[in-house]
């Protein structure tokens, strides 16, 4: 069993995400997560899962039941260890110093030799509300998405999605190394990138041509190999079941100078053209597009609201 340290404040979001690199992930606390199984090279691709950890034990929110439960449970390890302690989202009220503390005293008596900058092995202990999880670290995530901030890209447009939700959107949409994935509305890329960084093959249109060289230039900053084309996301140049899978952010009513009528049925026809060259999909927009993806003929396996702020709610649809 794996302990999940789930990243954000949205833990249906980042569980369904990690769903991509463990198998039966289930929320068992704020920002805490149990698998039965993970995938440790696909985990370092995830955007909202910061860590996972072998289990140890679980316990009540105390140092004190900590400290007993380590004492109970096998802790054969090879090597030197260090202690992490976190008071996630703070909501447990511990003394997360005495915890690691006490927890390192522990390891001390069964026999460990303690390093605190280059540790063998790392013990995890992570209070939450009223729950303990102790656990090894098995994997980190890669937290390089500072690098890709749109605005330090070759082209940049306001409004842009950040890398971690483009990245987590990918994962979402299953995306492997070696598929074939298709952003039919690419604007600046970043989509693709994200997609091109997990081993995939990016392939993307865009109706402006604008936008497709300022897509152009921003892949070929990250990606080795892409494909881009200008086209219209209602009738693409591809075959039927031309590609693995289909990401993409529709235009938003708010900024888009489409009529509504027109917008309802751009994007209609979108989801009916990613129907007929895909077999999976997410779309994250503005609002909420169910109607029209069932008009397309997808299933809504899950849904997802991301405030952003007062104004703007993003809906994601991961869609079969």
């Amino acid at each position: 069993m794996y302990v999940l340290e789930l990243a954000g404040e949205a833990d249906a979001f980042a569980a369904a995400e990690a769903r991509a690199a463990a198998r039966d992930v289930d929320v068992v606390a704020p920002g805490v997560a149990l698998a039965e199984t993970v995938d440790r090279e696909r985990f370092t691709g995830l955007a909202y899962a910061h860590r996972a950890g072998e289990l140890v034990a679980e316990t009540t929110a105390s140092v004190d039941s900590a400290v007993d439960a380590l004492r109970e449970a096998a802790v054969s390890r090879e090597g030197t260890v260090a202690v992490r302690a976190r008071d996630v989202r703070s909501a447990a009220n511990v003394d997360t110093q005495r915890a690691e503390r006490e927890l390192g005293g522990v390891l001390v008596d069964e026999g460990f030799e303690v390093d605190l900058e280059g540790p063998d092995h790392e013990l995890r202990a992570l209070f939450s509300r009223d729950r303990c999880f102790l656990a090894w670290l098995a994997v980190e995530s890669v937290r390089d998405y500072g690098d890709r901030k749109p605005t330090d890209r070759p082209f940049f447009q306001p409004g842009s999605m950040d890398p971690l939700l483009a990245r987590a959107l990918c994962n979402l949409a299953r995306v492997r190394p070696g598929d074939a994935v298709l952003d039919p509305m690419c604007g600046t890329g970043g989509v693709l990138i994200e997609a091109g960084l997990l081993g995939a093959r990016p392939l993307g249109t865009d109706a402006q041509r604008k936008m497709v060289e300022g897509a152009r230039q921003n892949l070929a900053a990250y990606v080795p190999e892409f494909d881009l084309a200008r086209a219209d996301a209602a009738r693409l140049p591809l075959r039927d079941g031309a590609v693995d899978a289909v990401v993409f952010d529709a235009p938003y009513g708010r900024q888009s100078k489409i009529e509504t009528h027109e917008l309802v049925d751009l994007v209609g026809d979108a989801l009916a053209e990613a129907r007929r060259v895909g077999d999976r999909c997410v779309l994250v927009a503005d609002r909420d597009w169910r109607d029209e993806a069932d008009a397309a003929g997808w299933t809504v396996a899950e849904r997802f609201e991301r405030r952003v702020h007062r104004s703007l709610t993003r809906y994601v649809l991961v869609l079969d």
